[in-house]
């Protein structure tokens, strides 16, 4: 039996005392009867909505089979969602690969795309429904001024979703949900005023949102004086993070003021949302999302979001994202692994956007020179010049440097021994999905952080030490090589690799932990559609 509170009372011996408090006695004892009721009907509650409950099976279950079995154009005029990524690579591929999965399981999906990058990705297929609006920009001005491109956009971009959502209203296809990039909180207002509900979705890690959330609280100070650089940081759920571990966002006030904006102002309304969408899986940040539960974040890791052959196989054709901004040179680049022995190729590749200096990339050059490996190292055109003018010749045999490539398929390529990688989180979750060791270099924004977890929480790699002019000597790029690819560390860090990706593949298969959230998501969105839940 429960413990239960007694209390003692003692009135005065009268009537006009008695009374009252004999009345508080009762109220007590009902009141206490109520919890004990409520109780009851809440294990109630969750027993009958669970599976196999009489709710799930009569409310729920039957009502979600009836829209599944409907044909595929009327039930996607009950389930319409938009997507609405930030205009780059990084962000809109995994909301793409979202997109494909929710389709996949019935969705009407429409992602919606700037002028530019629709123009860029003529001649590429894609099924899901592509929808071009005016972002007030002209072609390559987001290059050109990164800051100025985004507060035009701030300004135009929620008049131009809020006629968008007005004209698919008035068609066969009305928006039931709006999925939104987490650095655009504004979206979420734009909705509700539209009848409509949304949630954001993160195309960072769980622990680098609560880094950048606990910056946006004020528990970390910026600009974080040189004196209290040597401390470590401690917050809630986190690992102890020293001063090169956190986002450069999140300790630099100076540098892009736009995009600090929009990184730290995408929780101004994140407890509003009925979803929050994260490309992660629950097994790889089990401390951070249960923390976020803790504190009433409605969290839900649907990743990995990479194509579906390298993962699960269940999407069919789905090797691809789809959308490529740089062509890739694969040809050539898959001949050259074919011709190289299994484990012995360094893949080097710092992103789409991640620049380093003249010094830094004569260093790297020379470091994957003396590590005595073959190397297959991504320059793009913009960073061409910065090479040594001799690399070529005096490692010709065993090297490779091209443009861009198709990096799934140089991940998955049995040569490929190691990544060498800016630690840019597609790329990170990337090679955790495929099983391929890392050795970290990261640049700026939340890559610090990623190489934090990558070597430290994870395992499955190690991170360069850079000097004191901030510069990573060639010596530093042999020893990380070969600490990867030959140390007594190396067995332990392809086991590492090798859970991860076992995991990372399981998380996505049916009945997995980001499937089961994906399925979810279908289900509320289909009984909304039905009215069986508001």
């Amino acid at each position: 039996m429960a413990n239960r509170s007694h209390v003692l009372e003692a009135p005065f011996p009268g009537a006009g005392h008695i009374n009252p408090i004999l009345q508080f006695s009762r109220l007590m004892e009902g009141d206490r009867q109520m919890k004990m009721n409520s109780k009851k009907w809440k294990e109630l509650a969750i027993e009958a909505t669970s599976e196999g409950g009489t709710s799930d099976n009569t409310n729920i279950n039957e009502p979600v089979a009836n829209w599944k079995k409907m044909d595929r154009e009327k039930r996607e005029r009950e389930s319409h969602v938009l997507v609405l990524p930030l205009p780059l690579q990084g962000h809109i591929n995994p909301m793409l690969q979202f997109s494909k999965r929710l389709e996949s399981k019935g969705l009407k999906v429409t992602l919606i795309i700037t002028p530019y990058i629709a123009k860029s990705m003529q001649g590429q297929h894609s099924s899901i429904n592509l929808e071009p609006i005016f972002d007030g920009s002209k072609e390559g001005e987001m290059a050109a001024n990164i800051d100025k491109y985004f507060e035009r956009y701030k300004l135009i971009m929620p008049h131009s979703l809020s006629k968008l959502i007005d004209r698919y209203n008035g068609t066969e296809y009305p928006v039931k949900f709006l999925i939104y990039d987490s650095v655009l909180p504004w979206a979420l207002d734009v909705a509700r005023n539209k009848g409509i509900e949304g949630g954001p979705f993160f195309t960072q890690t769980f622990a680098v949102t609560a880094v950048l959330y606990h910056a946006a609280q004020g528990a970390i100070q910026v600009p974080i004086e040189e004196s209290d650089q040597a401390a470590a940081v401690s917050l809630p759920s986190l690992e102890k993070l020293e001063f090169n571990d956190l986002p450069s966002f999140a300790i630099d006030a100076s540098s892009y003021p736009a995009i600090r904006e929009l990184l730290l102002g995408q929780f101004s309304n994140i407890l509003e949302a009925r979803w929050l969408i994260w490309n992660s899986f629950n097994e790889l940040e089990v401390e951070v999302v249960d923390w976020m539960r803790i504190n009433k974040w409605s969290v839900k890791p649907v990743g990995p979001l990479i194509p579906s052959m390298f993962l699960d196989k269940r999407l069919g054709d789905d090797n691809d994202y789809g959308l490529n901004l740089i062509k890739p040179t694969s040809d050539v680049c898959m001949k050259w692994l074919d011709s190289k022995e299994p484990g012995s190729v360094v893949y080097v590749s710092f992103g789409s956007l991640a620049a380093v200096g003249e010094e830094q990339m004569a260093e790297l050059a020379w470091g994957l020179k003396r590590s005595n490996r073959c190397f297959l190292w991504i320059v793009r055109e913009s960073e061409e010049s910065k090479l040594p003018r001799d690399l070529v010749k005096e490692t010709s045999g065993r090297s490779l440097i091209i443009k861009w490539c198709p990096q799934l398929q140089v991940l998955a390529h049995k040569s490929v021994g190691c990544f060498m990688t800016h630690c840019g989180w597609n790329s990170t979750l990337e090679a955790l999905s495929i099983g391929v060791p890392m050795v970290a270099m990261p640049q700026w924004t939340d890559q610090p952080t990623n190489a934090k977890y990558i070597t430290d929480v994870w395992r499955v790699g190690v991170r360069v030490k850079a000097n004191e002019k901030g510069i990573v000597t060639r010596e530093e790029v042999e020893r990380c090589i070969r600490e990867v690819l030959e140390s007594e560390r190396s067995n332990a860090i392809r086991g590492n690799s090798d859970k991860w990706s076992k995991l990372a593949k399981i998380a996505v298969d049916a009945g997995g932990s980001s499937d089961k959230n994906i399925e979810e998501f279908v289900t509320e969105v289909a009984c909304k559609s039905k009215g069986i839940i508001e």
